[in-house]
């Protein structure tokens, strides 16, 4: 079983155009994201996946492995599930191919390894999303934020960027809501059925590509992660966010 990762960036995000290259304290998104990423050390392959000239000629201005893609994509699972037959080696049905999304320059290396893991040690687990616990009511309210409902098995239910589950009472910690923080594994059987399948009412409705995998009655299962002050971006109001935590993160002071 082989691991490859794939970094999905494109310029025209819809709230955001540019973002990847934005500069995160003078370094642009996508080389934070690529930098952490590689620090994980047991990729067989590692690539940025695009569709713009832009992030291509960035990739080659540093030395970054990079393919292209359609401009079709809205997507970020489809865009992976493209690459992922264009890296220089054939990738196997059972080899797992991981999703890192381009807008998540806090992310840890130990991430990777935590969505990797289920699927190299259960069989029956061929598809897992990060899910990190949610403690700050404003994140749980967020529409940009992605939340998931899951049973106990760890079984995903439903995604939604409505604030879920739904609580009475204040919200709280101990309510143990979770959101998707953008690292997917998959594998690639998997993702090859997920391509092949048109996009569904409530992946359009929700704008999230986890909700086509269950309409199509497969399963995802959750790799539970702790809170941490880790930061998507989402939006430019999001950069100063991700730059007030990230002056004193562990792996930002590496590079």
């Amino acid at each position: 079983m082989k691991i490859y990762g794939i970094i999905p960036a494109r310029m025209s995000a819809s709230r955001f155009y540019g973002k990847p290259l934005h500069d995160i304290l003078g370094v642009p998104m996508l080389e934070h994201v690529f930098i952490r990423s590689k620090m994980y050390g047991q990729w067989d392959e590692l690539i940025i996946a695009t569709c713009d000239d832009e992030i291509v000629n960035f990739c080659k201005k540093k030395g970054f492995p990079f393919v292209m893609t359609s401009s079709s994509h809205t997507r970020a699972l489809d865009r992976v599930a493209e690459a992922s037959n264009k890296l220089s080696q054939p990738v196997l049905e059972n080899d797992v191919v991981v999703c890192v999304q381009g807008d998540e320059p806090m992310l840890e290396p130990e991430m990777i390894q935590a969505v990797i893991d289920p699927i190299v040690n259960n069989d029956k687990i061929k598809c897992t999303v990060l899910a990190m616990h949610i403690v700050e009511k404003d994140l749980w309210l967020n529409p940009d934020t992605v939340k998931i409902i899951h049973n106990e098995k760890g079984k995903v239910l439903y995604t939604s960027r409505a604030p879920i589950p739904y609580v009475k009472k204040e919200f709280s910690e101990d309510l143990m809501a979770r959101r998707i923080y953008g690292i997917f594994a998959f594998k690639k059987n998997y993702l090859d059925l997920f391509i092949d399948h048109t996009e569904t009412r409530l992946e359009q409705l929700e704008a999230c590509d986890s909700n086509r995998i269950l309409d199509m009655d497969y399963d995802q299962y959750i790799a539970p992660y702790p809170n941490r002050k880790s930061y998507s971006v989402d939006s430019p109001n999001d950069i100063k966010i991700v730059e007030k935590y990230m002056v004193n993160d562990d792996c930002y002071k590496k590079y």
